[in-house]
């Protein structure tokens, strides 16, 4: 999206909905051959990440819920929606999934237009920053991801809504490498 003006990327960007082709790609193949390791990756530190900054994803949420009552907002998105689980695919996969889960989240929450809900969020894009700076080290690969008609606001509460799903499953398993069950 650099070299973009802003005003389109938000427009091409909110008015998409993502369809997981990582998914079916994760499913049926590995993104490194077998055996192959990942470099300087570090994300022990994610096998659990502190009280205060769930309670600072939480409060969004929260907020966000809030928000979502008091509008005539109608979704019924499935972009985050898997019949599957995160611990079946292979070490490398679940790494590749979590960081393109990110980069999709990120781009949506630094566009939120809406000052109620941009406001408090500083600090949980502080931390999935990181977090992306993170899994950067333990993966060269990038996905192309496509997209589908979406409002905004839709694409909003489905990342929203799925912030605790990354954290507290996708990006645990990660963490866990081998040992997640």
């Amino acid at each position: 999206m650099r070299g973009i003006p802003l005003s389109d990327s938000i427009g091409k960007m909110m008015g998409c909905k993502l369809l997981l082709v990582l998914t079916l790609w994760a499913m049926s193949t590995e993104a490194f051959r077998k055996g192959a390791q990942m470099k300087k990756c570090h994300l022990s530190k994610y096998k659990s990440l502190p009280p205060q900054e769930l309670e600072t994803f939480k409060n969004v949420k929260d907020r966000f819920e809030d928000i979502m009552l008091l509008s005539d907002r109608k979704c019924n998105t499935k972009i985050f929606h898997r019949n599957w689980e995160v611990k079946e695919l292979s070490v490398h996969d679940r790494v590749i999934l979590v960081k393109e889960q990110l980069h999709l989240i990120i781009d949506v929450l630094e566009n939120i237009r809406d000052p109620n809900l941009s406001k408090p969020l500083g600090r949980p894009l502080e931390i999935l920053r990181h977090i992306r700076e993170d899994l950067k080290s333990c993966v060269s690969i990038g996905l192309q991801m496509s997209f589908a008609t979406e409002t905004p606001g839709c694409l909003e509460a489905s990342v929203v809504l799925n912030l605790f799903r990354l954290l507290n499953e996708d990006l645990k398993c990660a963490a866990y490498m081998e040992f997640c069950t």
